[in-house]
């Protein structure tokens, strides 16, 4: 009974240890993320797009210029790939309170929404995406990590019908 018992029980086990982060698990940590202070002015990324399984499908460097007027951050977001492809998407970014945004772009579902705890700043929303020829909307679920000396850690969980698709990963530097 008892071997029956901790094998029904091994499922629950494993899928509580699955539960999301939260940014408020972040609220002591620092250096202290001020999101409209560090995409004020020039600022670059490098970033790579990886399958589900992990394979390298595109790199990128992205030249973002910040500009905050009133309670907007307004980002200009120019995207090169590797391939030559070139891409820009301008953010209207909204403080809706001490720890929450909320965004838009052209290419955003709806709104992005975000929640910012101590050097962390978790985005959620759904991005237009070209694929087999057509657009498709894909979930991200991007963790922004701020690092000692103005390093920006960003990874992206990508998701369609709630299953894993794919990932981006990017490294963020301010401009001087």
């Amino acid at each position: 009974m008892a071997r029956l018992l901790s094998i029904l029980c091994l499922p629950l086990v494993i899928l509580s240890g699955c539960s999301a982060m939260d940014p408020k698990e972040h609220a002591v940590t620092g250096p202290d993320f001020d999101l409209f202070e560090y995409f004020s002015g020039e600022t670059r990324a490098w970033g790579i797009v990886q399958d589900r399984a992990g394979r390298l499908k595109r790199q990128f460097v992205v030249d973002i210029r910040g500009e905050v007027q009133d309670d907007t951050l307004i980002l200009t977001e120019d995207f090169i790939y590797t391939d030559g492809e070139r891409s820009q998407r301008i953010w209207r970014i909204k403080k809706l309170g001490y720890d929450r945004f909320e965004g838009r772009a052209e290419d955003v579902v709806g709104l992005a929404e975000g929640k910012s705890h101590g050097s962390v700043l978790n985005w959620r929303y759904s991005l237009k995406v070209p694929y087999a020829g057509r657009t498709i909307a894909v979930d991200f679920d991007d963790w922004m990590f701020l690092q000692p000396h103005g390093l920006l850690i960003n990874r992206a969980a990508l998701t369609k019908f709630g299953f894993r698709v794919g990932e981006v990963t990017l490294v963020f530097t301010k401009e001087d």
